[in-house]
């Protein structure tokens, strides 16, 4: 588990657990932090299967590989669930993120 001495906020990718939907196998894998409250965390998941629809993530900005940050698969985890900081993204990318999500929140009917 990650060291608490660290503030984490939007735009950090962390290597976190992960319990996936179809299975109950718990995996570790990095995520986009897209805020925080109460020691939650909602985030983004992140793939290298670059056949994923979703926010392109280059090696230059940390990814170990390319990738692509998955704004259909959000979810809650807990702090204790996080085991390192990996990278940080920049302005350009978290805008582009906030104007993904928009873009699908603006979408629902009420």
């Amino acid at each position: 588990m990650m060291k608490s001495g660290k503030m984490l906020k939007s735009g950090e990718v962390v290597l976190t657990q992960i319990q996936f939907i179809d299975t109950f196998e718990i995996k570790k894998r990095p995520v986009v932090i897209l805020f925080e409250e109460y020691n939650n965390f909602v985030v983004a998941g992140i793939t290298s299967n670059k056949e994923m629809k979703g926010i392109k993530l280059t090696k230059k900005e940390g990814a170990i590989k390319p990738s692509v940050i998955k704004l259909n698969y959000i979810f809650t985890i807990s702090k204790t669930m996080i085991y390192k900081h990996l990278f940080s993204l920049d302005k350009e990318k978290k805008k582009l993120i906030f104007k993904e999500l928009t873009k699908k929140l603006n979408g629902l009917n009420f």
